[in-house]
């Protein structure tokens, strides 16, 4: 069983800073803070992470205060990352920088969002917001005078690019040589990828909950909710609804996490990696799930998509979506004047350089990191001022 211990050093196979393959551009080492606590800083204080609180998970920003937002979303990620690398003597700093950075290339709106502009993009490479995220930090944010982006270390960019077609794999060099050799990255950055899907999988349904989009009934289908929800009630008969979810939605998220830190270091006193470099040598993950936990982890899943995800108010807010994006593109392709003075500039570099595959890159640069309701009032000035109603009803 887990117990409540705190390692007192890293473990062999953590990533450590002084083992850091480096930064893109070179930088002095700062007297008191590391390398992962600079790159968690850098993120924190970036533009992009500000935007996430405007950018759903599931809901529209505007449909309530109540709902997730990607900013609280990426923090939910980054407590649970933590709490895991604590107790498997991973990197703590790292694992926190990767979280909290890995949804700043997620566009507005969401995973509809993200498909509608990898349609419009299909003529000039694509649209994939885990890469996107990777160009916020190592290209579009402007903070620095003496490089583009972030210029983080090359363990939290690892970790932020947690998927990447092969294709874009083979022009982003050592970054991408895992996705080219199907090895796996350093378990700070196998840690973020699962912690994420624990956070979105369990606060979902809280979310669904309390939007009325999902019922206690309909949940207790699949065992990890039925389980929890049954046993709450046992324990506080007098508890209202609301409580009696958060104790719930507590619980298995417990189990779950509870069960990645058996199971993973069960996995890693077997295998027994001597550094970093040996679990980067690796087909297989070595953070995980057991099999049982796996399972009813993705029961749960399974269920959210068939009955949250294509809810019908969910995929009526969906079509509306994929209307806005296309439209911004769109507009800004045909008069790139109408985005401000700075992401002209950088589109009339771009398309010097690589015409006009180059001014889509810029165009969806943009778009991507509008904000939910920046994009709605974008589309409402520029395209359709009859664009104001709600998403949802």
């Amino acid at each position: 069983m887990t117990t409540s211990r705190q390692p007192v050093a890293l473990e062999p196979y953590a990533a450590t800073p002084g083992a850091s393959r480096g930064r893109c551009y070179p930088e002095s080492e700062h007297p008191y803070r590391s390398a992962f606590q600079r790159d968690r800083d850098r993120i924190i204080h970036s533009t992009a992470f500000r935007r996430l609180v405007y950018k759903t998970q599931v809901f529209v920003n505007h449909e309530g205060d109540h709902y997730r937002t990607r900013l609280t979303h990426s923090l939910e990620v980054a407590q649970i990352g933590r709490t895991v690398a604590a107790e498997l003597g991973l990197n703590e700093l790292l694992v926190e920088a990767i979280c909290l950075a890995h949804d700043l290339g997620h566009t507005p709106f969401g995973h509809a969002g993200q498909d509608t502009l990898n349609q419009c993009m299909e003529k000039y490479g694509g649209f994939e917001h885990n890469l996107q995220s990777l160009r916020v930090v190592d290209e579009l944010e402007e903070r620095y005078i003496d490089f583009p982006g972030l210029n983080l270390t090359f363990e939290s960019r690892e970790g932020i690019l947690k998927h990447c077609s092969r294709r874009n794999a083979r022009e982003l060099g050592e970054l991408g040589e895992r996705f080219l050799h199907r090895h796996q990255p350093g378990l700070e950055a196998q840690l973020a990828n699962i912690a994420d899907e624990i956070a979105y999988n369990n606060h979902d349904v809280d979310d669904g909950l309390r939007a009325g989009l999902l019922t206690e009934d309909e949940l207790i289908a699949t065992d990890l909710f039925s389980d929890h929800y049954a046993h709450s009630r046992e324990q506080g008969d007098k508890m209202d609804r609301r409580a009696l979810i958060h104790a719930t939605v507590r619980a298995m998220i417990n189990e779950i996490v509870t069960d990645l830190i058996d199971h993973s270091r069960a996995t890693l006193t077997r295998q027994a990696p001597a550094d970093i470099e040996a679990v980067r040598g690796q087909a297989a993950a070595m953070i995980g799930l057991s099999p049982d936990a796996e399972a009813r982890h993705r029961s749960l899943k399974h269920f959210l998509h068939g009955s949250l995800y294509q809810h019908e108010r969910v995929l009526a807010m969906t079509e509306r979506a994929h209307v806005i994006v296309r439209g911004l593109f769109e507009c800004y392709m045909n008069d790139m004047h109408a985005m401000p003075k700075d992401y002209v500039r950088r589109a009339e570099i771009w398309v010097e350089q690589s015409g006009e595959a180059g001014r889509a890159r810029a165009v969806a640069d943009y778009v991507a990191g509008m904000t939910d309701r920046y994009a709605y009032s974008a589309y409402g000035r520029l395209v359709n001022s009859g664009i104001n109603e709600p998403l949802m009803g």
